[in-house]
């Protein structure tokens, strides 16, 4: 792949290499390295000059960032921030929820789009607009009770020079 970045890496392609890094990565359990700023929880995955890092803060409520880099040139990137809304959950049952969930999308093939997935008794849903070149997009996880207990809003797309 050459460094002239995304124009030469078809949408298809890098939605595919971005799936099999999420899965690689937080919802695998894997990449973790040093923090790279302080306070920070890093994550990385790489295939030849392709390089995924996904660099977040906090716990029960967090933010974060995905990027997508060929060689030293960013391709693509994703901003979230998630919490925690009600104390019919913790982060360490939403935890559990998100990362069987996204890894059920993820085995897909996909990490964009609608998507609902049941996990100890609860309901973890995504609604998604765009596609890889740009989207926006939540995800959460509603109690037996119909509360919505858990929130994340991410948004993203390509990185154009």
């Amino acid at each position: 792949m050459s460094t002239t970045g995304m124009e030469c890496m078809e949408p298809a392609a890098l939605e595919s290499f971005v799936v099999r890094a999420k899965a690689a990565t937080y919802a695998g359990g894997g990449g973790k390295i040093p923090s790279v700023r302080v306070s920070s929880h890093d994550l990385e995955y790489r295939e030849g000059e392709l390089v995924y890092r996904d660099s977040y803060f906090g716990g029960t409520d967090f933010i974060g960032q995905e990027t997508v880099h060929l060689g030293d040139r960013p391709l693509w990137g994703m901003n979230y921030y998630g919490y925690v809304l009600h104390d019919d959950i913790d982060a360490g049952v939403a935890g559990r929820v998100v990362t069987a969930s996204l890894s059920a999308l993820y085995r897909e093939g996909r990490f964009l789009g609608g998507f609902r997935y049941t996990v100890e008794g609860l309901t973890y849903t995504d609604e998604t607009t765009g596609d890889v070149t740009r989207f926006r997009g939540v995800e959460h996880i509603t109690v037996p009770s119909g509360i919505r207990a858990y929130e994340l809003r991410y948004h993203g797309g390509r990185i154009l020079d």
